[in-house]
């Protein structure tokens, strides 16, 4: 980048830099994977599924009075580019959201009407849209989880090798997830006791490495720091592209798929006021899940107070489906921690200099691979 460019946007510069200040610490997910979950578990299955699990948290370790004073002192009027100035001022907002959800988790209603601010909740068409998924007839085999986290570890160190950056690979025994990628540590943590197939393997490492890896290691290239946070409603997009990698490298099952749509139907069912025991109920006994599937998933949509976040896994695929078949290029939304909606935002930027192209692509993208064409049926024609 120029002297010139950094001279023209020196306040824009000044901004950016205050905000990742600011923003360094405050990661939502690594204060919202429970310290106590396999715990919980065992007293939750011990009561006939009737006591509500008691989950506790990491400890926060910022002053989110202090730092939602130093979000809104920003003068913006520093940023003299209107498009971009807009664009930070829905930053300012979605930083402000993030720092309170995580200030309050564990507090039920607080931290649950924060969730609905930063995500949204599922729409009746989403609703719809997973019932359709899950009265699917599924003929697959499911196959056998023969490999442990350990050699999770190796098949993902083997992985990365054909991206050009380091990564830390870590085990954890207090995720929700088999395996989540903190942007801010770039390291894949898996979980401890988790077993894998063949397939799952696959599947986490196009999700986590081929796309949560790829975007944060192009947002950390990026002469703008927002990049690297995370812009508004990037969650929906970067989950989207994740989950279009499985299907682009054909390891997205319809298996898979249900999966997301019990997501759905799980978030629906707590903005319906459900609570835990009644959403694993649901989930249980009048879908059929086995327990422990049905556990996890509501144990992510509870986690906190009320996590909606994980209907938009489905609604973000869609989005990125159409925008493939529409034969738009997914590289831009590679550029870091992006959002499908400010599009316009990153074309502009990269008109006037401020942003590189990604350096990483994911791999998948290159090929379609994927055979499967019930997959595909279900993908044309959710609404």
């Amino acid at each position: 980048m120029t002297h010139a460019l950094m001279d023209q946007y020196k306040g824009l510069f000044v901004i950016d830099r205050s905000l990742d200040r600011l923003n360094k610490g405050i990661e939502l997910l690594t204060y919202l994977n429970p310290l106590n979950s396999e715990k919980e578990k065992q007293k939750f299955y011990s009561s006939k599924y009737t006591e509500v699990p008691k989950f506790r948290y990491p400890k926060r370790n910022f002053n989110a009075f202090k730092i939602q004073q130093g979000l809104f002192l920003h003068n913006l009027e520093e940023i003299h580019d209107d498009h971009i100035r807009t664009l930070y001022q829905n930053i300012i907002y979605y930083y402000s959201n993030v720092l309170q959800c995580s200030d309050v988790i564990g507090e039920k209603k607080k931290f649950f009407y924060n969730s609905l601010r930063l995500y949204g909740a599922p729409k009746e068409r989403d609703v719809q849209n997973a019932k359709f998924i899950i009265h699917v007839k599924d003929h697959h085999q499911e196959e056998q989880k023969i490999y442990s986290a350990l050699d999770a570890v190796t098949y993902f160190e083997n992985f990365v090798k054909s991206y050009d950056f380091q990564m830390n690979i870590k085990l954890s025994n207090s995720i929700a997830a088999d395996a989540m990628v903190s942007n801010k540590l770039q390291t894949l943590f898996i979980k401890k006791n988790a077993r894998f197939s063949e397939n799952q393997l696959k599947t986490l490492a196009n999700h986590e490495i081929g796309v949560h890896m790829v975007t944060t290691f192009n947002g950390i290239n990026q002469p703008l720091k927002i990049f690297s946070n995370g812009f508004p409603k990037n969650v929906e997009t970067q989950e989207g592209l994740a989950v279009f990698s499985e299907y682009m490298s054909g390891v997205l099952t319809l298996d898979r798929l249900k999966t997301l749509a019990y997501r759905v139907i799980a978030a629906d069912s707590l903005t319906d006021g459900y609570d835990f025991a009644d959403t694993f109920d649901l989930l249980h006994n009048q879908y059929k899940l086995n327990r422990d599937k049905a556990f996890i998933i509501t144990l992510r949509v509870h986690r906190g107070g009320g996590f909606t976040k994980d209907f938009l896994y489905l609604t973000g695929l869609k989005k990125i489906y159409d925008y493939y078949k529409q034969h738009q290029d997914l590289s831009i939304l590679l550029s870091g921690k992006v959002s499908l909606e400010f599009q316009s935002s990153i074309e502009h930027m990269m008109d006037v200099g401020l942003v590189h192209k990604p350096v990483h692509l994911t791999h998948s993208y290159n090929n379609n691979y994927n055979s499967n064409k019930t997959i595909d049926f279900i993908l044309e024609n959710l609404r």
